[in-house]
Parts: structure tokens; sequence; C-alpha cells
């Protein structure tokens, strides 16, 4: 089966073939660029089916057929990921018209945080406001963790259902989960992707109580604060940089105290994030790093991990390479493990999963019968 794999980022358009299981083809346009997801459709052959990534599907526990109703749904959850909702819903739309007849699934980052333990998922607000159990923590990043768990059993040569690991996601977003046998049970990312470490140009945790005296005292309304949270903040916002960790680093390097002071900040959260997730597992099997920074700036997952030395870690020399990899050195108390982000992999996975649920032969007419029916019940 071939399946187009289509992964909008805050900065990028990412695409994929994956015939059978294997990518045999992969391409990338920056987002802004109009004719991304046409070139995308126009670059290979027609595919059986395009899943698309959605950082925010609510409660979804599964990928999902795409249909008017599935996009109106996820269009209610565009305040909750501003800066990647919108793109993943025009990049479906325009799949859509350009392949009539192509069955579009939706794959979800937060799917796999759905089963988060109740002392994980809740915040600790007024029970009148939670008891919906829609003012939650849903945590992000699921599909990369999801691959990077179970590539990293592959490489240690142990059953998922056995191991504890911690997974850090290091790119423009960054989140830390914690995993016991396969399955979520802490992530730094909560309601939205800004909670966490600090990011590119999200800002990360920040006491609520700063921000509730920020509102009033400049004044500043919600729109503009959570522009301020979400594209001026971060890196970026503190270094007076677009927010790239390599530039951050560059101007550092140059002298920037400011740039300085921001990949000290970064670092230091990172690690703390990392930390917490330990402790919600009963142990600690395996530090896994992946996302574009763990593979293209191996100085800064050196200097993040040489500072876990309470949990046993240590690494040894560090290059850069798109090779999984162990990096710890020899008599670390845990392995810790660089693993390429492969969302397209899992996004294939999740497209075959559905079809094979509807069914190939009856496809065709599940997919009209779905546009026919949404358009009649959705305004």
């Amino acid at each position: 089966m071939r399946i187009l794999t289509l992964n909008p980022g805050s900065s990028s358009l990412k695409a994929a073939v994956v015939h059978d299981g294997a990518a045999v083809g992969w391409a990338a346009w920056q987002s802004g660029r109009s004719r991304a997801v046409a070139d995308a459709v126009e670059r290979w052959p027609r595919p059986d089916a395009v899943a698309v990534r959605f950082v925010h599907g609510g409660a979804r526990k599964a990928p999902v057929l795409v249909t008017d109703r599935v996009v109106a749904n996820l269009d209610r959850l565009v305040p909750l990921a501003p800066i990647h909702q919108p793109f993943s819903l025009e990049v479906a739309k325009q799949v859509r018209e350009l392949l009539p007849g192509v069955p579009v699934v939706a794959c979800f980052d937060t799917a796999f945080h759905a089963g988060l333990p109740d002392a994980a998922a809740h915040y600790p607000l007024p029970r009148e406001w939670t008891q919906q159990n829609r003012l939650r923590r849903y945590g992000f990043h699921g599909l990369s963790v999801r691959y990077a768990v179970h590539r990293t059993a592959e490489l240690l040569e142990r059953p998922v259902d056995q191991l504890r690991l911690v997974c850090a996601h290091v790119g423009a977003g960054v989140s830390v989960t914690a995993v016991r046998g396969g399955r979520s049970v802490d992530t730094s990312m909560g309601f939205t992707p800004l909670e966490g470490p600090a990011m590119a140009t999200r800002s990360g945790s920040v006491d609520p109580g700063l921000l509730l005296h920020v509102m009033k005292t400049v004044p500043m309304g919600p729109d503009e604060l959570a522009d301020a949270l979400c594209l001026r903040s971060g890196l970026a916002g503190m270094s007076g940089t677009s927010g790239n960790l390599g530039e951050v680093r560059a101007a550092a390097a140059g002298g920037n105290a400011d740039a300085a002071l921001a990949v000290e900040v970064y670092v230091h959260r990172l690690r703390r994030e990392i930390g917490a997730a330990a402790v919600s597992l009963d142990r600690l099997d395996a530090l896994v790093f992946t996302g574009g920074v763990a593979e293209y700036q191996p100085e800064t997952v050196a200097e993040v991990a040489r500072g876990l030395e309470t949990l046993g870690v240590r690494i040894g020399a560090l290059e850069q390479s798109d090779v999984d990899r162990t990096i710890s050195a020899p008599g670390s108390a845990v392995p810790v493990l660089v693993v390429r982000a492969r969302e397209d992999l899992e996004l294939a996975c999740g497209a075959e999963a559905v079809l094979a649920d509807l069914g190939n032969a009856d496809l065709g007419n599940e997919v009209h019968r779905a546009r026919t029916a949404d358009r009649s019940e959705v305004r």
C-alpha cells in the first residue's frame, strides 16, 4: 500500500511516501509556500491514501477518516493549538480537493496520551471547571514519541511492554514524556503545546500569576498575550533571534549575553522536565532524545545529559549523525539514545489501520457516504 504522509509543522510542510512500511520518497517545503501541498501531491504517483498529522485531536484515541464533520470538530480545537491546527486543516482541505476519491486520514499527536493516569491528566482546578474532563492535560508529540519508543525497544532488544523510558522530543517544540510499557504515563505539554520546557518561540511553563500581572499592568488582552507566548517567547524572545537553536548558539559564541542566557535557560528547563518525568516511573531503563535538535545539535544533547548525573547518566563522544544510536558511555547506569524522528512511518501506520478497519473493498463508497452525510449536517 502506498501512503502519502503530510506533516505540517510550525515552520515547514514535510511530505513522504511510505510503500508497504518503507519510506521511498521525502521532501519538505517552507510552510508559507502557497503551492506546497499541490507540489507534494504532484511529486509522486497517486497514493492509496493520504495521512495528515494533526497536533490536537481532543479526546480521540485513534486516527480517523477525514470527513466534513471531522474537519468541523477539529476546527473547534484551533484555539488550543493556534500555530499548528489551522495549517493541518488547510492541508487536509487541499488534499481532499486535489485527490477526490482518495481517503484522507487524520492522525493525532494527542492520541498517544489519551490514556494518561488521572493524577497526571488532571489540573488542580475547581471541580466545576473540570467535571466535563475537557480542561485536562492532553499532551503532544505523540506520533514522534510512539515511534521513538518502539525503535528504542528494537535497539535495546527488549520488549516494549517491559520498558520504562523517558523520551525527550527536542525540536522547535520541546516536550518530555514518561512511558511505561509503551503507554504515556506523564508528559510535560498539557492543555496546549505551550506547557513544559522553553522552546524556539514558545515560552514553555510560566507562573500564571506572572501572566495575570502582565495582563493587568500592561494592559494586555488574551489574543495579544497568546501571540507573545506562542511566537515571541522562548529562545527567540530571550535572544532577539529567530529562535533557531543554531543561530542562538552562534550569537552566544559571538558574545551575545542574552543568547548565552537563553541557551542556559533552555538546557536547565529541559533537564528539569526530564528529572520530573523520571520520577513518574518506578525505574528508568533508558533516556531517549528525538527531534531535529537531537539529530543536528549534538552539543545540546550532551549539555543536557551531562547535567543528569543524579540519574546515573554518563555520555560518550557525540557526533552529528542521522543514524539511530546509543550515545551513553560505558558504565552509564542508564543507556541514552538518539533516535531519528520518523513521524512519517507512524502516520502511514495510522492510515493503514483506518483503511483496514473500513475494508478496502467498500472504502470508496464509505468516503462518498461520509462526505454526503456530513454536508447535510454541518453548517
